[in-house]
């Protein structure tokens, strides 16, 4: 009689735990996309950006003008200047190739420290509305494969903690999303 008792009980709690979940979900990349502090951040990187695309260019116009005076030799050109000519060129690609990745680097590196402020105040957010309103889990909503209809979209909530209104380039862009994953 104890055991069916306690069996009993052990099928009951999980369903009175089950009943008390609330789960909600958000769009962080809505919200994302809504943050001022966004535009800030891309208008930096793109300066950034801009910096290395001319710089780039340079060491190109670099590239490309002693690769015009070496084939510009005459055909009497001593070989142990040819090989100079040649040597230049070489350490000229190395540069390139080296700034390329320097630059790719810094700005993946760049991107990451603008972008941790803007993520980690959503993610404030979205914690304070989950204990202010008793959720159990809020999940992302571009990572779950399947939403039940008592799932609460929580990404007004977040939105109206971090005091953001939707704008009409926001919409557009959520729009075109949706239409891009369908």
């Amino acid at each position: 009689m104890l055991k069916k008792l306690l069996l009993a009980a052990a099928l009951v709690v999980p369903m009175c735990v089950s009943a008390q979940s609330k789960f909600g979900y958000v769009s962080s990349l809505e919200i994302f996309n809504l943050m001022p502090e966004k535009t800030t951040a891309e208008a930096s990187l793109q300066e950034v950006a801009k910096k290395y695309d001319d710089e780039y260019k340079a060491l190109q116009d670099e590239f490309n003008k002693k690769y015009g005076e070496y084939q510009a030799l005459a055909q009497d050109t001593p070989e142990s200047i040819k090989q100079r000519r040649e040597q230049e060129l070489q350490e000229l690609t190395t540069k390139i190739q080296n700034f390329q990745q320097v630059a790719g680097q810094d700005l993946q590196r760049q991107q990451q420290v603008l972008m941790a402020p803007i993520q980690e105040k959503i993610q404030t957010a979205i914690q304070s509305v989950g204990a202010e309103n008793g959720f159990t889990f809020i999940f992302d909503s571009a990572s779950f494969l399947y939403r039940g209809a008592d799932a609460i979209d929580v990404t007004p909530m977040v939105k109206t903690k971090l005091n953001l209104k939707d704008t009409p380039a926001a919409a557009t862009t959520n729009t075109e999303a949706a239409t891009t994953a369908k």
